[in-house]
């Protein structure tokens, strides 16, 4: 078998390295478009667990490889403010590029690979008598390019500027260092490789490079120079942390990175790995890392002795779940750098956690593992901070158990039990069923247990089976429920109210869900007359005298609320209802004072919470759900929520929940962990208001990230807590929690429960009174 390499960088060689130790019938051959002695960067970063992958492929290429290597465990990062935190335990190690290379490229010639230096390739059609041709020749590959009609690449280019220097100072560990400047804040991420230095990478936000005059510097730079004003401008910015020492360019100039991604790795006879493949941040490791390992894979594949086509299929499906684990990290830690000059404003403490936890990879209950002593400093400023609790709390409580004070409420902790439809309500009378789901849930330890959205009308229900309050009868319904959950548990309890829209006369859930009834449907009503699937209902559009009726709706359907003495109150603007489909321009085509620009869009939701508001007592909370993006190009985004928010708290509404989605049949959600956080994270730190959290939460663990990076206020839990009404109670059982109040008449499951872990007798915990 014959094996050609287009691009000779790290991934290249050790896939060479591992065919010719594997099989000496195997035929290598390199092909590098520099010369033997170039080598652009400084240094290259592996986490521990990589090194061992190393170790096992190939001993002699691993011991040559480390013997240049600096091994460190801290993070340390350094706040505009000047404070400086460390956080170890994390394990890393680095060697300069031109060792790496060097000893790649010399283990590969000594295995009998061939390396060409200064081989330009524009073409795939030299190599006819190849069996394999490996495209490794990096993002802007040309080998991809070639066979782009079948691997369907994507090439998403970020906004923020970077740049890569090296430096002589040996900086100890991993350092993150931001600076404020007039513009915005700087920021580098730092890395010692050798005994020669350290990799100096500096970033910023588009909008902060142009201020500051880089736009400039590199307009006509000859190959391999590097960019000297930059080079000048960061130095002056970093002066304080270099400690007399220089910054170093090496083919240094601005660049704006390139997340690539193909819907296929391979085809025919040519496969691509690496960066030509994918990419990953720099913030969240090396794309050499990933690169070599898709050349452990690639080889493993390919000595197994089975067809091409086949081992070329494996290597996908092997790699693929990985890389894309990784890449999703990498998005997530590319967006917090995006976005940094957000946080500028959190303390300190809140600032760097935020940080090292961006990813979702590094997390709270990880943090404490790797460094207990960093972890418990986080543990008691979360404690005294104005994030943590309104009462004095000891820094032994875990976060999530923090009270939560809104207007003249004190929610016990900080977790919610999300609306959730029921479909089980008889001409919006809510019953039995209602009484056990809602009631269980308080019994469960939640701080704040929400009704499903309850409708302001009989023809703004969803389902038959929707709850309503728009009646004397069933106000005295929901009484009896406010009441079973004020007279046994702590909980406090919320009504969420709205009217369907066009997203109305349905069937049950489980019947079809936003399937029109066949029969017994009526009229429904939206901002324009626009269907909602292909099969539903023409909305009509609403009309002044509609908006006065909706809007006033809503209002009476508060006062009951006030009488069956609800908590909080909640107006569900969100997921293609009826105000929602006033937001986004996908739904509303108006062309009077309520269509048109997002000022007019907002116009109608912001009436109906101000007509709302008015009504409501003072002393209790109001929030609103909204969909923060619409999942669709073009339609209601990030920047059009936190317009929406400002305008919402300038109202006095107390706390946003954040959702998405659900507005038009078209959207494409981007599902994953904690997938709806970001949103909520950028409402909170951009538009200054309190946040409620959905989607995707599912551990104890995802709690405590998102209030002590400060992404959210409250934790809004569904699915989780349909399977487990007692969630909250067990999540303190199991934190070992026993200041939770837990019912007497469930002490003695408690000791039970205790016994199996660490054996607690049940009077230590605490009960409700």
């Amino acid at each position: 078998m014959k094996v050609v390499s287009v691009g000779g960088g790290p991934a290249a060689l050790y896939l060479a390295i591992l065919l010719r130790i594997a099989d000496q019938s195997i035929q290598v051959e390199v092909h590098e478009r520099n010369r033997a002695d170039d080598a652009y960067g400084f240094g290259v970063v592996f986490s521990d667990e990589t090194l061992e992958r190393f170790g096992q492929a190939d001993e002699l290429s691993y011991v040559a490889l480390t013997e240049g290597f600096r091994h460190w465990g801290d993070i340390a990062v350094t706040h505009p403010s000047g404070e400086r935190f460390t956080s170890g335990g994390h394990g890393f190690a680095a060697a300069s590029r031109r060792h790496l290379l060097g000893v790649l490229t010399r283990r590969a010639l000594d295995v009998g690979a061939v390396v060409e230096f200064s081989s330009e390739i524009d073409s795939l059609g030299r190599f006819g008598d190849a069996d394999l041709i490996v495209g490794a020749d990096g993002a802007n590959s040309m080998v991809r390019r070639l066979i782009s009609d079948v691997v369907r690449p994507s090439v998403d280019v970020r906004s923020n500027r970077y740049i890569w220097f090296g430096t002589s100072k040996q900086f100890g560990e991993f350092n993150f260092v931001f600076v404020d400047t007039p513009f915005g804040m700087v920021w580098a991420h730092i890395y010692p490789y050798s005994q020669e230095g350290s990799t100096f990478i500096v970033e910023m936000a588009p909008g902060t490079w142009h201020d500051l005059g880089l736009d400039t510097g590199d307009a006509v730079l000859p190959p391999g120079q590097s960019d000297q004003k930059a080079l000048g401008v960061c130095a002056d910015l970093f002066r304080d942390h270099l400690d007399g020492h220089d910054l170093i360019g090496n083919n240094s100039r601005w660049l704006r990175f390139p997340t690539v991604s193909c819907e296929r790795w391979s085809v025919g006879n040519t496969v691509l790995i690496g960066d030509a493949a994918h990419t990953a941040h720099f913030s969240v490791g090396s794309g050499t890392k990933l690169a070599m390992e898709d050349a452990i894979a690639l080889a493993g594949q390919m000595i197994r002795g089975d067809r091409l086509e086949d081992a070329l299929i494996r290597y996908e499906e092997e790699r693929r779940p990985e890389v894309a684990s990784l890449q999703r990290a990498a998005s997530a830690s590319l967006e917090w750098f995006e976005r940094a000059d957000r946080y500028r404003g959190m303390e300190p403490e809140q600032f760097v956690f935020s940080m090292l936890t961006r990813s979702q990879r590094v997390t709270y209950d990880n943090l404490r593992l790797r460094d207990p002593g960093y972890m418990a400093d986080v543990d008691k400023w979360y404690a005294a901070s104005e994030h943590g609790s309104p009462v004095e709390v000891d820094a032994a409580v875990p976060p999530m158990f923090h009270p939560y004070r809104v207007r003249d409420l004190t929610l016990a902790n900080r977790v919610v039990v999300s609306p959730m439809d029921q479909y089980s309500a008889v001409d919006g009378m809510p019953g039995e069923w209602h009484l056990v789901h809602l009631g269980s849930r308080a019994v469960g330890g939640a701080g704040l247990v929400m009704t499903e959205m309850t409708c302001v009308s009989p023809e703004g229900r969803i389902s038959p089976g929707d709850t309503g309050i728009w009646s004397e009868e069933q106000m005295i319904s929901w009484r009896r429920i406010v009441d079973f959950v004020h007279d046994h548990t702590p909980a406090k309890i919320g009504l969420q109210i709205g009217h369907s829209g066009r997203k109305g006369a349905t069937k049950l859930m489980w019947e079809g869900d936003n399937v029109p009834l066949p029969k017994g449907e009526w009229p429904i009503i939206s901002a324009s007359p626009i269907k909602y699937r292909p099969d539903s209902q023409v909305p009509r559009e609403a009309t002044a005298t509609d908006l006065a009726a909706i809007r006033q709706q809503h209002v009476t359907a508060a006062l009951l609320g006030e009488q069956a003495g609800f908590d909080w109150l909640e107006l569900h603007f969100a997921h293609g209802y009826f105000v929602s489909s006033f937001l986004s321009p996908l739904t509303n085509q108006r062309s009077d004072e309520y269509g048109g620009s997002l000022e007019n869009r907002m116009r109608y939701p912001l009436e109906v919470f101000s007509a709302v508001r008015e009504v409501w007592p003072t002393a209790k909370p109001m929030s609103v759900r909204f969909s923060a993006t619409d999942w669709v190009a073009g339609g209601f985004d990030g920047d059009d929520a936190v317009a929406f928010a400002g305008a919402l708290a300038g109202l006095d509404c107390d706390i946003l929940d954040v959702s998405t989605g659900q507005i038009t049949f078209e959207a494409r959600p981007e599902y994953g962990r904690l997938y709806q956080t970001p949103f909520s994270d950028r409402i909170r730190n951009e538009a200054g208001v309190p946040t409620m959290t959905v989607g995707a939460v599912s551990s104890i663990d995802d709690i405590h990230n998102i209030l002590v990076a400060g992404r959210a206020d409250l934790v809004v839990m569904a699915r989780p807590h349909l399977v487990d009404p007692y969630w909250t109670m067990n999540a303190a059982i199991d934190l070992g929690y026993r200041d939770h109040q837990f019912p007497n008449q469930y002490l003695s499951g408690l000791g039970a429960r205790r016994r199996e872990q660490d054996p607690i007798p049940p009077d230590v915990f605490r009960t409700a009174t």
